[in-house]
């Protein structure tokens, strides 16, 4: 293994030692912050196809997030649609609903701010639109009914939910690192560099980026459908609000933008941050927030690469120590 990465296995060894560790916590409150974090973490995985190895930044990721929660809630709630193709349909829906937007404003050449602010309106949009309607639930949401079991996807132990959490976001992300490792993820790569020049040789850059924004529709609506299948409630609130937005970019830049790890890593950072703050302050409503907004601009000022980034740095640090004492 090459010296260079032996800080970021060292901070992979942490992340898998601590979601490990959490089978024997004394208290099952770990475990269900946990839960809770994984499933943003799938988002922040989503946002990172885009924004982590296209640039292609949005602020609004809820719009995919909420739209294949919805899917899957419609279809079971209203239609009777088992649960299990109900957690297909959302995927397919969370997919359409990114090529769509991609497709949109790709077509207009947008890119940058202009992109970043569309998707945010998408989200807010969708926001409204699931609060006004009756067969979305309106202001009321949507309720799952209470029937436990491999059938409905429902599961009354949370150890069994954990593991199957797990396993979805360790699926995650070995389909995220065969993209990076792909031809498309070199496409898209090439495309976040520079686009004009990738298009000078020969790369479909709109293409390119309408299938990138339908994979991480595909990976935010599965979030969607877990959050969904989890808490058997959503509203448009909860599933179209900013703070999901927020939380699915802010993890990729924290943890590393355009790395395997970095948005699993930067996602339980902030998670652990903003609870421990709600321990420590408990008379402080919001405090998470305010942590999320200084670890952000610290970041940004001072690891551009994120922590992923700052683990390499140790690494090739280690590596000239060793070339210099030679």
């Amino acid at each position: 293994m090459k010296s260079q990465s032996i800080g970021q296995l060292a901070l992979a060894a942490a992340a898998v030692a601590y979601l490990i560790g959490v089978y024997f916590a004394s208290s099952p409150v770990w475990m269900g912050f946990t839960i809770n974090a994984l499933i943003i973490a799938v988002v922040a995985m989503s946002w990172n196809i885009t924004g982590g190895f296209g640039g292609l930044s949005s602020f609004g990721h809820a719009a995919l997030y909420g739209t294949g929660a919805y899917a899957s809630a419609i279809l079971q709630v209203k239609y009777g649609v088992n649960a299990w193709v109900g957690f297909a349909a959302g995927i397919l829906a969370g997919a359409a609903m990114g090529a769509f937007i991609g497709a949109l404003a790709f077509r207009y050449g947008l890119r940058g701010s202009y992109f970043a602010l569309v998707t945010l309106a998408f989200a807010e949009v969708l926001r409204i639109c699931a609060s006004s309607f009756e067969f979305s639930g309106g202001g009321s949401g949507l309720q799952l009914k209470l029937a436990p079991g491999l059938a409905n996807l429902q599961f009354a132990d949370r150890t069994v939910v954990y593991t199957a959490l797990l396993v979805v976001v360790a699926v995650v992300m070995i389909l995220t690192a065969l993209i990076k490792y792909s031809r498309f993820g070199a496409y898209l790569i090439a495309v976040r560099e520079n686009e004009d020049a990738a298009r000078a040789l020969g790369i479909d850059t709109y293409r390119i980026k309408v299938q990138a924004m339908a994979i991480s529709g595909a990976f935010g609506g599965l979030a969607g459908v877990l959050y969904l299948q989890l808490w058997l409630f959503i509203d448009s609130t909860v599933v179209y609000g900013s703070a999901v937005s927020v939380e699915a970019l802010i993890g990729p830049i924290i943890g590393g933008a355009g790395t395997v790890w970095g948005p699993l890593l930067g996602t339980l950072g902030l998670h652990l941050l903003g609870e421990g703050a709600k321990h420590l302050l408990p008379n402080a409503p919001g405090l998470n927030f305010v942590l999320y907004a200084v670890v952000l601009i610290c970041a940004l000022r001072f690891l551009p690469q994120g922590l992923v980034g700052l683990a390499g740095k140790f690494g090739a640090f280690t590596k000239k120590k060793e070339a210099d004492d030679a």
